[in-house]
């Protein structure tokens, strides 16, 4: 098993941690409970987290990709894209471009790099049908590239629990805790971590059923809190992530219990 001692996580609200509450009023997300992991295992890690909620990938090249390599990692988390789904317009072109620059750069640079797919959201939220075809070009773009550079791909939209609406938040864009947990287990899995295996991948329990009114209700909840402010920061050009900065911007020592 290799060990790491510097991880650096880049990425979008899926990396800063959304929706999986710390108890302190932030964050907690996958990338520390994978960083958790691995400083379990290694027994130290020198941890920084460079996601920004809002961040498109190529925002992600341009503010996050030189001061990572200025940290030197061994171990780097990339993930991006969903911003990029849902923007106006989709040049995949570009997006792989930029995916390709910064698993070139960092994987030159000496650290392993993970990342993984975006699932279907169908299941989840009916109006992501209109994404579905970017999705599946995004996941594509991801599957090319990373056979490209090396990457470490873990292919999470290949796995139905992916798309269980019990796995994602309120807003349907961000995991849940339970997401997130599942997340994590699947990186770590990937990267041979000690206790690992296969089970995050494994159907949650039943199917909670809802009645008509319920999905009715839940429907126009969802709008109304989540849809509507959404579309009127896209009308006007403004993102979650304005005036934002990364929540642990320097490698700094990890706490098992963070």
């Amino acid at each position: 098993m290799k060990r790491f001692e510097r991880y650096v996580a880049l990425g979008d609200s899926s990396t800063e941690g959304l929706d999986d509450p710390d108890g302190r009023g932030g964050f907690r997300g996958w990338a520390n409970r994978l960083a958790e992991k691995v400083a379990a295992a290694h027994g130290a890690l020198l941890y920084a987290n460079l996601g920004v909620r809002g961040r498109t990938t190529r925002q992600i090249r341009e503010e996050q990709l030189a001061p990572a390599l200025e940290m030197r990692p061994d171990l780097v988390t990339l993930f991006s894209g969903t911003n990029d789904v849902i923007a106006r317009r989709l040049d995949v072109t570009a997006l792989a471009e930029d995916i390709r620059v910064m698993q070139r750069a960092l994987a030159g640079a000496g650290a392993v790099v993970l990342t993984f797919t975006l699932p279907d959201l169908t299941p989840v939220m009916p109006l992501a049908r209109i994404f579905a075809s970017r999705v599946a070009a995004l996941n594509a773009a991801l599957r090319s590239v990373s056979r490209e550079t090396g990457a470490i791909l873990v292919d999470v939209a290949a796995h139905p629990v992916a798309g269980d609406w019990r796995l994602w938040s309120e807003d349907r864009l961000h995991a849940n805790t339970e997401g997130h947990t599942r997340i994590a287990a699947a990186l770590a899995q990937a990267l041979g971590l000690p206790g690992t295996d296969g089970s995050w991948s494994e159907p949650l329990p039943g199917t909670p059923s809802r009645s008509a009114g319920q999905w009715i209700r839940a429907e126009l909840a969802w709008a109304g809190r989540h849809a509507a402010p959404w579309a009127w920061r896209h009308l006007w050009g403004r993102s979650s992530g304005d005036g934002r900065e990364p929540k642990r911007p320097r490698l700094l020592p990890f706490e098992v219990v963070d």
